[in-house]
């Protein structure tokens, strides 16, 4: 195929020079390496919402666009553009709206999860520490209660 170069650790690897070299499989590089994520995923309903808002911006701005040149060339279709422009943008507005407002309800829901000394993380250990207390209780009543004899009306366990 081709020269082998000896500075070329490839060549090294393949056994390049050799007689066994020359009937193994030549060595690829992969197309793309995995890296780790910079920032996390965005929550399945933001990344909805998100993608929702992009598109009707674009559509907005295409149909501005769009109205723009119909004014410019004198077309009878400018005016039904602009007002299809109008309420394109109360759309738009609206889109991004959804998305800061399903962003602030996820973060408030499912708690912060990125700090350490979260408040909601907290929160949430608090809340499972007293429902443990709770069902721990709940089972000393039902031991306690069980342990009346003949006067409980059961005659096994249950």
């Amino acid at each position: 195929m081709g020269t082998t170069d000896a500075r070329d650790p490839r060549a090294v690897e393949r056994g390049a020079g050799t007689h066994a070299g020359r009937y193994e499989a030549p060595y690829h590089r992969p197309l793309w390496v995995e890296e780790p994520a910079r920032r996390r995923r965005l929550p399945d309903p933001v990344r909805t919402a998100a993608v929702r808002a992009v598109l009707i911006v674009a559509v907005t701005l295409i149909q501005a666009v769009v109205a723009f040149l119909c004014t410019m060339a004198g077309s009878w279709l400018a005016f039904p553009m602009v007002l299809a422009s109008v309420a394109g943008t109360v759309a738009a507005t609206w889109g991004v709206l959804d998305v800061w407002v399903t962003r602030q309800v996820w973060y408030q829901r499912h708690g912060v999860i990125s700090a350490p000394s979260s408040t909601a993380r907290a929160a949430r250990r608090e809340v499972r520490r007293e429902r443990r207390h709770a069902r721990s209780a709940e089972r000393a009543r039902r031991r306690i209660s069980g342990q009346g004899g003949a006067g409980t009306g059961r005659l096994s366990h249950p």
